[in-house]
This record gives C-alpha cells, structure tokens and sequence, in this order.
C-alpha cells in the first residue's frame, strides 16, 4: 500500500512541477480546429495500416481525417493557443500518437473541445472518433463507451484561494460551496461522498477558477495536476491544499463495442513504452521525475 502510495504522489509531484515550467496564458473559444501542435513528436506515421472490424476506423478511413475530442483549458495536458491556435500538452500528444499508429499525420486531425458533460454523447453520436482530455475511466461510462488504457494515474484535489484557512483538505467542505466541470467524476464524488457540501456546475474548470477568484464559490475541484497549472498561473491568489483524495485513471474514450479499434489502441499502448516515456518527459515529466507507464486495462 505504502509503495502504492508513493508511486500516485510521485506521478503528482511530476506534474505539479513540470505543469509549472510549462503554462501560458489561458486560452478559450469553442468549435474545432484544425491545428499543429509545436512539440516535436517522438512517434512516425505508420503506413498501410488496417483494422478489421472496426467502424470507427472505417468512418476514419472515409473521412481521411480523424476527429479527436479534447481539453483546450488545462495547461500541460489539454491546452490551445488563443494567438496561434496551436494544441499542446501530454493529452494532445497522447491523441497525436494514436492518429500517427492509425496513418494519419498531424494535419489530418482535427481538434473538437468538448464539455465533459457531452463526452459520453460526442462519442455515441459519432461526433468525434475518440476522445483524449483527462477522461477518468469509470464503471457507469463504460455502460455507455468502451475505454483503450489507462495510459496515466492522477486524483482528486482542492484549488481555494490564497487567503483562504478555512479550507485545508476534503474534510472541511461541509457548508462550503464547490466547483467542478457538469457531469465530471470530481462532482459527482463530492456529491455522493461529502453530504453538506454545496455544488456548482459550468462546462469548462476554466469557469470554475474564475468564480473562485469573483468569490462566488469556496473551491474547485478535479484532478490535483490540472488544479496546480491553474494556481502555478496566479500565486499571488490560488492555492492547491490538501493531498489527493481518489485515485482517477485516464482512458482513451471510443465507441462502445468496437472492441477492435479498443485492442489496437491498448496494443499501441502496450508495445510503445518507450514513446509514452518521451512524451510524458517533454510535458509532464519536465520537472525530470521518472515515472512508469501504467498497464492497460484488456477487459
């Protein structure tokens, strides 16, 4: 358990650093784009690539493009540009990495920011092809989408504001009033788990910092390495308190029961250690901790 234990706080401590090295300012604006991302890739685009009985890789193959599903507002994992339009962080190249395994190089991609309270239905309705942006693997989505990974471990923590010493960790919400993303996992935790506690709901994290910072909220809660790029871009007024409270899995969202693009995915995963280890070391991994990959999930 001990050893357990180090490992999630070493994955954080990781992040929490190296999303220090890398912020800029924070971007909005919704819609997709079609855009490069600046980091060098340390993957090739595969040629001549099949994958019987997959539709989602058949609709790709229809389209010539891939649409992936992403975050736009999460410094070091999901982030965009707002003066070149550019997509960067670990999610970005993650969703760039599979597209390359797939054939299709990055002007090919193209980038739809979604909601997480639409997540679920941008995947079913066919509006994306997958979906990469800090998307905790849970047992009430995989009732609805299927899930390749998981391909990073974080947890939950609390942003609050600097002056703020009434709130140091998760047992000091009750009364208090909490901001997450709609229909996220961190929400739907405090809801179910910490009774007393008040609940606001926007669509993007983004929201939530700005109406902890307006004073209409107490805290904002997600994952603690999202939490720490937000206050690493306002020391003067945020915080992170607390240590993580959960344990959150980051898997690649995909259609349910195409269990064949799911194993190509997981494959790619699998046998490509090596490249996962240079992108987390270009983003998340700046800070120069070594962190291992986490084994996927073939269920």
């Amino acid at each position: 358990m001990k050893a357990f234990i180090t490992r999630r706080k070493s994955l954080l401590v990781a992040a929490s650093a190296a999303l220090a090295l890398s912020l800029s300012a924070c971007g909005g604006g919704g819609g997709s784009t079609t855009a490069p991302s600046s980091e060098s890739a340390p993957f090739t685009v595969a040629q001549n690539v099949s994958i019987t009985g997959s539709p989602t890789f058949d609709t790709i193959k229809s389209n010539g493009k891939i649409r992936i599903g992403v975050k736009q507002d999460q410094p070091g994992l999901g982030f965009k540009d707002a003066a070149t339009g550019e997509y960067s962080g670990f999610d970005i190249q993650i969703a760039q990495w599979i597209a390359a395994s797939l054939g299709f190089s990055k002007d090919k991609i193209e980038y739809k920011p979604i909601p997480s309270a639409n997540r679920e239905s941008a995947i079913t309705n066919g509006d994306i092809d997958y979906y990469v942006g800090t998307y905790s693997i849970t047992d009430k989505r995989k009732q609805l989408i299927d899930f390749a990974g998981p391909y990073f471990v974080t947890g939950q923590g609390l942003l609050v504001k600097k002056g703020n010493t009434t709130i140091n960790s998760e047992k000091d919400l009750s009364g208090k009033n909490v901001c997450s993303a709609t229909g996220s996992t961190p929400i739907q935790n405090i809801k179910a788990n910490f009774p007393g506690t008040k609940t606001t709901e926007f669509d993007t994290y983004s929201q939530c910092v700005e109406a902890l910072k307006s004073g209409q909220v107490d805290a904002v809660t997600t994952d603690q390495a999202i939490l720490i790029g937000y206050a690493s871009q306002d020391t003067d007024n945020l915080k992170v308190v607390g240590q993580p409270f959960t344990v959150e899995k980051y898997g690649v969202g995909l259609k349910k029961g195409d269990t064949a693009f799911r194993k190509f995915v997981n494959k790619m995963f699998t046998d490509g250690g090596s490249v996962w280890q240079k992108i987390y070391d270009s983003t998340l991994g700046q800070s120069g901790t070594k962190v291992t990959q986490p084994a996927v999930d073939n269920y």
